[in-house]
């Protein structure tokens, strides 16, 4: 007995209409998160880094109290929703390799701009919240591992 087309592609059509609004959030996340704590290449990564990189990324208004870039390849920081991450609390991953970073620390009174950082580089383990293999938060309160 042969089934006809039509049921099968309306459940395919209706499961492709559920799940695309799930995945474009998922995507404006990582990409918020990749605007937020990614830069490949780092220029200086002193306190002027720091200005110029809050700023340009839009994260002064008001002034963001703490952020941290991380320098390395969207894959390698990917790779810490799987392989290279392990679970840390509640839902957040704990990269297993070090990673180089800059964190930038407003320093101040007004979180109105103009906004001053402080900057310290190093190398840490980041801890990192995933959806859907993606990252989409840093942790900024585990800061020294």
């Amino acid at each position: 007995m042969a089934m006809s087309p039509g049921p099968l592609l309306l459940v395919f059509v209706l499961g492709l209409v559920l799940t695309l609004p799930t995945l474009a959030q998922d995507d404006r996340r990582y990409r918020k998160f990749l605007n937020e704590h990614y830069d490949a290449k780092p220029k200086g990564r002193d306190d002027r880094y720091c200005e110029s990189m809050m700023k340009k990324r839009g994260l002064t208004s008001p002034c963001k109290d703490t952020n941290t870039f991380i320098h390395d390849t969207t894959n390698n920081i990917k790779a810490i929703c799987g392989r290279d991450g392990s679970p840390y609390e509640g839902n957040l991953i704990i990269s297993n390799a070090p990673f180089q970073v800059t964190t930038c620390k407003h320093h101040g009174g007004s979180q109105r701009p103009p906004c001053r950082y402080r900057a310290s580089k190093g190398y840490r383990r980041i801890v990192i919240a995933c959806e859907n293999g993606l990252p989409v938060h840093l942790d900024e309160s585990v800061i020294n591992l």
